[in-house]
């Protein structure tokens, strides 16, 4: 497995396409390798349908060739992030993380105190943009199962098994499998129902990125059945 996981590191990339069996690159992503990235042939990518499966491949004149067998990798623990639009690039940068960090869906919230122009075209264009982040990101950590970018929800929404970040909560993120995470100025008085179980970040007021980074780190290695 070491070996294997050595491999898939040191290709020169990992591509997304429809079948690891039967690896064609869309013309952004063949844009990508040759222009970008400057392939040569006989580079070795990995490449994944993003449900899993993936395999090695080598760079051809024109197109790839996979060269072993499709593997499928196990399915991660399901995890969610409830995020409110953070200003400026700060979402982008959570988007990228928590890729990173191997979180199973991002959630948009619509908290009471978003300072976010949220709606419409601009909404369309942001959630254009985390989603191209986390494909890009996706590839440079050799993730093969993609990062959901859910549907905008409002507190109402929110199922009663999501934790919500927030001063005066439990330390202890054991069973802790999703988390809300507020806006730059913190969530409404009584925005949550009482019977809605907190999660304390520690004793420090945290901005936005930095607690939705904390709490993916945290909840994922729980997950997982590790500690810090």
């Amino acid at each position: 497995m070491l070996i294997e996981w050595t491999r898939r590191v040191e290709a020169l990339t990992q591509l997304r396409v429809s079948d690891p069996a039967n690896p064609l690159l869309e013309k952004e992503a063949e844009h990508h390798l040759r222009k970008v990235l400057r392939a040569q042939v006989g580079e070795e990518v990995v490449v994944t349908n993003g449900a899993g499966s993936w395999s090695f491949a080598l760079v051809q004149d024109s197109g790839l060739k996979r060269v072993s067998e499709v593997h499928l990798d196990p399915q991660p623990a399901d995890t969610a992030l409830y995020l409110a639009p953070l200003k400026g690039d700060r979402s982008e940068w959570v988007v990228a993380k928590a890729t990173e960090l191997g979180v199973s869906a991002l959630i948009p919230l619509l908290s009471e105190r978003l300072a976010v122009k949220f709606k419409g075209e601009a909404r369309s264009k942001i959630l254009e943009r985390w989603r191209r982040i986390s494909d890009e990101t996706t590839g440079q950590c050799r993730r093969t199962y993609d990062l959901v970018i859910g549907t905008p929800v409002s507190i109402d929404q929110v199922p009663a098994h999501v934790a919500v970040a927030d001063f005066g909560g439990k330390t202890d993120m054991a069973g802790v499998r999703a988390i809300a995470i507020g806006p730059e100025g913190g969530w409404a008085p009584g925005e949550w129902g009482s019977e809605r179980q907190l999660i304390s970040l520690g004793t420090t007021v945290l901005r936005g990125e930095t607690a939705a980074i904390a709490s993916v780190a945290l909840m994922t290695l729980a997950a997982q059945g590790m500690t810090l």
